[in-house]
């Protein structure tokens, strides 16, 4: 379950939705290994394409950090 403070810090930096390269930056991940794992469909976050463009939603990058966190613990 995704905290609400993870969501705000999100959207407050990001905005509602991440395009790939933002997604490069919050995952440290090359944009060429983000296109990769979401053709292979081992992309952890959710994506969409919308206008030509790919996408995540704000809710779903910080339920992966939300995710990511509780795995450490």
């Amino acid at each position: 379950m995704t905290t609400l403070i993870a969501q705000a810090m999100v959207f407050e930096i990001y905005g509602p939705r991440l395009s790939i390269a933002q997604l490069h930056q919050v995952t440290g991940l090359a944009v060429k290994t983000i296109y990769n794992q979401v053709s292979a469909k081992t992309f952890p976050i959710k994506t969409y394409v919308d206008g030509g463009q790919r996408w995540a939603d704000f809710r779903d990058v910080a339920a992966h950090f939300d995710a990511l966190r509780e795995k450490a613990a």
